[in-house]
């Protein structure tokens, strides 16, 4: 079966006195048939030539399924006078969501069941829930289109029965007043799918207008909203890459105008939390790596605020939260995570016994607990949720995931790599393989990558990655820089016009394992997904001959031209990542690594692609032209396929299971193409 053609209608773009063709400009119209024509002429063509696949697909899918307890609920916690958690029935896609009046959920009552509220549609998601303080109203977040525009709607407790009204473009975001008559929500921009604009909405009189509370006229940052701990505030946070803002709603006056915490300056980042008399800060104004403060909550100047953890050179403060008086914190070092707690003048750090792993603040509502909930993963061990006692300093498991069938995480080795770049930079990965199946030089390797936005790819456990463990695999991920595995230079070293360094570190991490016998030279594979597809298409342009095959899900690759259209989501307020290249120095820059306006003539490796029509955040048209021109310009006869789910957005299909279904496709990819390299 021939691939289909796109057909070329040329767009000049110009600026900067440069002028660019782009023939397949004309695929950015969802609207137009001919463009839906060429996608689902592109599924045809992958579903013609991958057909082969599906027994295979099928079989990693039913093993990832089977391993996937099906009647599941995750460990409740206390939040007001109850106790909340979210349940799986068997067989079902989506969680129940249930509260009780003790933690043993012995008289759970059903809050919200999103199978039945899924019914009829093809993609679902439920975007958030709130309970009012008086416990009669629920209100909650749904999406039915995958491009989250959320609409909020209601349900009486008291009666069990949905309410009639409905608020639709939320962001999602949704807080009760603590007097539960006002629901304060963010509307979004519908066109550009901005979060910029908070209301106030009555249940004494649903159907009059929500009223304003803040408006972000700043096209560059977005909104969102977050209670304090306490609930005796609502957070407005506004935020761009580099900069911060907080506006102050007290919960208990509702009708209040909101204040500004600390005016934005230009750079400066801060966030805040809320106990008794103080506001505590987390801010980059002594370093770039964060320090944490508090203030009384009357006076914010931050003249007076007393500094609780210094700032380090080394040590990046990532989150933190007040229980009790505790303080508990969670910082990055090397690439790891160690949470730590702060009780009166003794600092302490959470033990774990593993030398590679992920440690996080898990789910904490209630302030006057005597325990912190974390959670901990590493590639080896499934996810696990501790609460640690804070009399006592003792951890104490209250649930791990369950594999079913049974898993021996000694049958998996882990390791961390130092590897050194082309610049002298030491930069970190970490590797796991089943230990029986390993053959030194002769297995194949996946190589993960993502690098952007400060975005650290932690070494967790996946459930579904076992499918490729267990049939020889490699899985590594390098924490190339551009994320924060390594501080915040990490990310300041791998943004705008230091960009480059993001696919060296990649392409010298693939050079590396290679060099170093972690796999076979032609058994490298890559994979990377949104801004993780950037870094595909950049690689594939600087260093196509390492790669055996590659993946880019939702990627990120008409840089240019998505950057210099601020009509299209996201783009404006992606400035401070990529630099805006309506300044030349930024668009020649740009214009170096773009993966769509590098493609030329030369051998590419095998591709496959993925993306979805309704993606809100990388369109559908980035990936469809980068394939229409692939196809024209590589000369090689390796496979290119793009799949499109004409039904989901950026991630992918809604759904416990359904989600596999794509992971199971494209590791049947990848073992295909390592079936075919073992024959040649």
């Amino acid at each position: 079966m021939q691939p289909p053609i796109a057909s070329k209608k040329p767009k000049n773009l110009t600026i900067h006195n440069q002028n660019r063709i782009d023939p397949y400009y004309w695929l950015n119209d969802r609207t137009n048939p001919e463009v839906i024509q060429y996608l689902k002429d592109e599924n045809d063509y992958t579903a013609a030539c991958l057909g082969h696949l599906d027994p295979l697909k099928n079989e990693i899918f039913e093993e990832i399924k089977a391993r996937i307890k099906q009647k599941d609920s995750s460990v409740p916690f206390k939040w007001r006078k109850h106790f909340y958690q979210s349940k799986y029935e068997e067989g079902k896609e989506y969680p129940i969501y249930v509260r009780a009046s003790n933690e043993t959920m012995d008289d759970s009552f059903v809050l919200l069941d999103a199978n039945d509220l899924a019914k009829g549609h093809a993609y679902f998601q439920i975007g958030g829930y709130e309970v009012s303080p008086d416990s009669q109203y629920l209100a909650y977040t749904q999406d039915t289109v995958s491009r989250r525009i959320y609409t909020i709607c209601f349900k009486n407790l008291q009666t069990n029965t949905a309410l009639p009204w409905q608020i639709p473009n939320s962001s999602g975001s949704i807080f009760w007043s603590n007097d539960s008559k006002y629901l304060f929500y963010v509307e979004i921009d519908t066109v550009t799918l901005r979060p910029y604009h908070v209301k106030r909405w009555s249940i004494d009189d649903p159907h009059s207008s929500p009223k304003t509370i803040f408006i972000e006229k700043d096209e560059k940052y977005y909104v969102g909203i977050k209670p304090s701990i306490s609930c005796e505030y609502l957070f407005i946070e506004s935020d761009s890459t580099l900069t911060s803002e907080v506006q102050i709603v007290d919960l208990n006056i509702p009708l209040s105008p909101t204040k500004t915490f600390y005016p934005r300056i230009v750079g400066h980042e801060y966030s805040l939390e809320h106990e008794g008399n103080h506001f505590y800060i987390k801010t980059n104004l002594d370093g770039r790596n964060f320090s944490l403060k508090k203030s009384e909550c009357l006076n914010h100047n931050s003249d007076n605020w007393e500094t609780i953890l210094p700032h380090h050179d080394d040590r990046l403060l990532e989150d933190f939260t007040v229980i009790a008086g505790k303080i508990i914190f969670q910082d990055r070092f090397n690439a790891n995570s160690y949470i730590k707690v702060i009780d009166k003048s003794i600092c302490y750090t959470i033990p774990f016994e593993e030398d590679v792993y992920v440690a996080r603040i898990g789910t904490n509502a209630d302030p006057k607990s005597t325990f912190v909930r974390v959670t901990y993963t590493s590639l080896t061990t499934p996810t696990s949720v501790f609460d640690l006692d804070f009399e006592s300093q003792k951890l104490s498991l209250k649930k791990q995931e369950e594999i079913v069938g049974g898993y021996d995480s000694k049958e998996y080795s882990c390791e961390r790599l130092w590897i050194t770049s082309r610049d002298g930079i030491k930069v970190p990965i970490s590797l796991v393989y089943k230990k029986n199946l390993y053959i030194k030089g002769e297995s194949p390797l996946l190589l993960y990558g993502y690098g952007s936005y400060g975005h650290s790819i932690d070494p967790a456990f996946g459930v579904a990655r076992l499918s490729l463990l267990n049939r020889g695999f490699v899985f590594a991920i390098a924490h190339i820089r551009g994320g924060e595995e390594m501080g915040r230079k990490w990310y300041e070293d791998g943004r705008q016009l230091k960009k480059m360094n993001t696919f060296f570190d990649f392409i010298d991490c693939g050079e590396y394992l290679v060099k170093h016998s972690y796999c076979h030279p032609n058994k490298l594979f890559a994979m990377g997904g949104s801004a993780g597809g950037l870094l595909m298409g950049a690689i594939m342009n600087l260093a196509p001959q390492l790669w055996a095959g590659v993946v880019a899900a939702v990627p990120f690759v008409d840089v240019l031209t998505t950057m210099l259209d601020d009509t299209i989501p996201l783009t404006t307020g992606e400035y401070d990542e990529w630099g805006n290249p309506n300044n030349k120095e930024f668009y020649d820059y740009i214009a170096k690594y773009s993966p769509y306006d590098n493609v030329s003539k030369k051998e590419y490796p095998s591709l496959l692609v993925t993306t979805g029509l309704h993606d809100s955040q990388v369109q559908y048209w980035e990936p469809a032209k980068w394939v229409a021109k692939l196809r024209m310009s590589k000369t090689d006869k390796n496979p290119l396929y793009l799949r499109t789910n004409m039904e989901a957005g950026h991630g992918g299909a809604s759904g416990r299971f359904r989600r596999f279904e794509e992971i199971a496709f494209e590791y049947a990819f990848l073992l295909t193409l390592v079936k075919k390299q073992n024959k040649d």
